[in-house]
């Protein structure tokens, strides 16, 4: 585990939380900032998916509001079978553009149903899109590259099939949240390399890019983020297991590997000032602008990780959707060059 900053460290004092975040955090009390560590990973593991029921398909649906199938589709060779949700508004005609969407929880907990909601409501409605949720195995009992690949063959079996599933085979968004986000930008990258379905854009919310968890915000934060670096380091050992802290690790595990950010769509990248995440964030954003790329950076001030989760009403949470479609409603009405 990674050290935690002493008296006397580079890390100074934490930036002040938004004062509506502040408010929700402390009404959760001081069990919301308790860390994930290996000791009680399984027992926070059977409390989150305790406390996240999953959505059926019927309540998905919403009296006949959305359309929502789930898919059982060819995984990796030789590998076990991919679950996708498939969701969009009910009655729209005509291929419609997709976000190919990885949910949050550390690697460690989330699924694909319970994001839908806030999805369907947020940006299928409004962008007339379609959405696609990937149920990907979670760590420790799976490890990378496992979900990745999950990831993977679920995005080239939609391409492959989006004339059936009525989707534009030219207008696919990959996106995500914290790990979700992380798993996306790794997406962007493997595409990219391994000539599979191009994206059009990346949607990278707080994205789980860097398992080294030395980054100045990284101990700036310790003790004090939602998700901090003792929670971080716990969450890449049960992903990584013993390639953890390998000076080899490929990219594709944890994107701010990469030395080179050049050929990849247009990134959409969005952190707190007061989050774990913020200098890795800002990093990978910094590398993509050098490398000749696009990137809309966002750092809101004052939010810690998974902000609009703890406080959807906040001020500045509701700004941030605001950002987020604004970006994506661009993105979509771009037509491919060439």
């Amino acid at each position: 585990m990674p050290s935690e900053p002493g008296p006397g460290s580079r890390a100074g004092q934490a930036p002040p939380l938004d004062p509506e975040l502040a408010a929700a955090l402390a009404a959760l009390g001081e069990g919301a900032r308790e860390p994930l560590t290996p000791e009680n990973l399984a027992a926070r593991q059977e409390r989150d998916a305790a406390a996240r029921p999953r959505p059926t398909v019927r309540d998905l649906r919403a009296d006949g509001r959305f359309e929502v199938e789930e898919l059982r589709v060819p995984g990796a060779p030789g590998g076990r079978d991919v679950t996708l949700v498939s969701a969009r508004p009910a009655g729209l005609t005509g291929p419609l553009p997709l976000l190919y969407y990885l949910h949050g929880g550390g690697m460690i907990s989330g699924n694909a149903w319970s994001v839908l909601p806030r999805l369907l409501r947020a940006w299928a409605l409004p962008l007339e899109l379609a959405v696609i949720s990937v149920e990907y195995p979670l760590a420790p009992r799976a490890q990378y590259p496992v979900p990745l690949e999950d990831c993977y063959a679920g995005l080239v079996w939609a391409a492959a099939h989006a004339a059936e599933l009525g989707l534009d085979a030219d207008r696919f968004v990959v996106g995500g949240k914290s790990a979700g986000g992380g798993l996306a930008a790794a997406l962007a990258l493997l595409t990219r390399d391994g000539g599979g379905p191009t994206p059009i854009g990346q949607l990278l919310l707080c994205p789980m890019l860097d398992d080294r968890g030395d980054t100045f915000s990284s101990h700036q934060m310790a003790g004090t983020d939602t998700w901090d670096r003792t929670s971080n380091a716990t969450a890449w050992q049960a992903l990584l297991g013993d390639r953890y802290g390998a000076a080899d690790l490929p990219p594709y595990a944890a994107p701010a590997r990469a030395t080179d950010l050049s050929g990849l769509p247009p990134a959409y990248i969005e952190v707190g000032s007061a989050e774990t995440f913020r200098d890795e964030g800002v990093a990978y954003a910094q590398a993509v602008w050098q490398a000749g790329g696009q990137a809309e950076l966002h750092v809101w001030p004052g939010a810690c990780h998974g902000f609009d989760t703890l406080a959807p009403r906040a001020a500045i949470s509701r700004d941030a959707r605001e950002a987020r479609t604004r970006w994506l409603r661009r993105v979509l009405t771009r037509r491919p060059s060439g």
